[in-house]
């Protein structure tokens, strides 16, 4: 079968030579345009990632196209109706880095919670004093969860190997995981009061946004941290600072900001060749960061060699899906 695929660095060409043997293949570093479709227009597979805007047009330039798949979660770049109405198949990547994005909210938690980041800038300035730096135990404290998916799960794993207890919020509760994880479904006003931690893992939509505002934050036990490592509009930028002047929250780390606009996706920092300077001009702007009780990491939870393969081996196995007659991870 003739297959494109688009968007994919010399490394990644090696690996989908390697899942995708028997096929024709022809790669492209660049995306797929208006300009460069007709290099494609033979192919009756095409792989993208979010920077290919698969619309109309280009679709009308892909005669013998059955079958799209996306290297990403997200679809919102492909015009998924009219693939429909054309009976073009597109699949996704579903899930490739829970475990990933886990682990860094527990780097981020102890880089609040044993003061790390501190000591690397006082190290850094030739200052090994130790006066302001005693951190705390996770063992005994208490997490929020706010969000259990695929991640917040996974986060909750990890936290009862540190021992620590844990209550959870989510519009769907699951009693047998919460039976087997042993953790605790709570309110958000639950969470607030009680939580020494507070790590959020929601997708960012209109019902979400600024989940963690002045109401919220009103209610926070006294010192708690603050982890975000999902969306930056969960958090109401000017209701933290207020919180943080205030003491009721002792330190937040970030992996993104609000004014999410002004980042690249993560999906699109995989490809982003040049230097990111809308993100370091947020970055040196953002208020947030000029304190030292407050971590920031530039959206790179998901940033793993293992997740980037993982997102390799799913859209292999879609494409091979589909050549066999069957479809994997369908979005249409």
């Amino acid at each position: 079968m003739n297959i494109a695929i688009f968007e994919v660095q010399t490394w990644k060409q090696e690996f989908l030579k390697k899942q995708l043997k028997g096929h024709t293949l022809l790669f492209f570093e660049e995306i797929l345009s208006k300009d460069n479709a007709e290099k494609a227009k033979f192919c009756e597979v095409i792989s993208v990632f979010i920077y290919s805007k698969i619309t109309k047009e280009i679709l009308r330039l892909l005669p013998n196209l059955k079958f799209i798949a996306t290297q990403s979660t997200g679809f919102d770049h492909i015009d998924v109706a009219e693939c429909t109405a054309r009976q073009i198949a597109v699949s996704n990547v579903p899930y490739y880095g829970e475990n990933t994005v886990a682990e860094h909210t527990f780097a981020l938690i102890l880089a609040l919670s044993r003061n790390v980041h501190k000591s690397y800038v006082r190290a850094l300035q030739g200052n090994y004093t130790i006066e302001g730096l005693m951190g705390f135990d996770l063992q005994g404290k208490t997490l929020g969860v706010i969000g259990t998916g695929h991640i917040g799960l996974h986060v909750i794993r990890i936290a009862k190997g540190f021992g620590m207890h844990v209550l959870a919020y989510d519009e769907k509760r699951d009693a047998f995981l919460a039976e087997v994880l042993k953790f605790t479904y709570a309110t958000l006003e639950e969470i607030a009061a009680s939580s020494d931690i507070i790590s959020l893992h929601l997708p960012y939509n209109a019902a979400t946004h600024h989940i963690v505002g002045e109401k919220l934050l009103s209610q926070v036990k006294k010192g708690v941290l603050l982890i975000n490592t999902s969306r930056g509009g969960l958090i109401d930028t000017n209701a933290l600072q207020a919180a943080l002047d205030e003491k009721r929250v002792a330190g937040a780390a970030l992996d993104v900001l609000e004014g999410e606009e002004l980042i690249l996706d993560e999906k699109q920092l995989l490809h982003y060749k040049q230097p990111n300077e809308k993100l370091e001009e947020l970055a040196k702007n953002h208020i947030l960061l000029k304190r030292d009780n407050v971590v920031f990491t530039p959206h790179i939870a998901f940033f793993s060699k293992e997740a980037l393969e993982r997102i390799l081996i799913t859209t292999a196995e879609n494409i091979s899906n589909f050549t066999r007659g069957k479809i994997s991870n369908i979005v249409s």
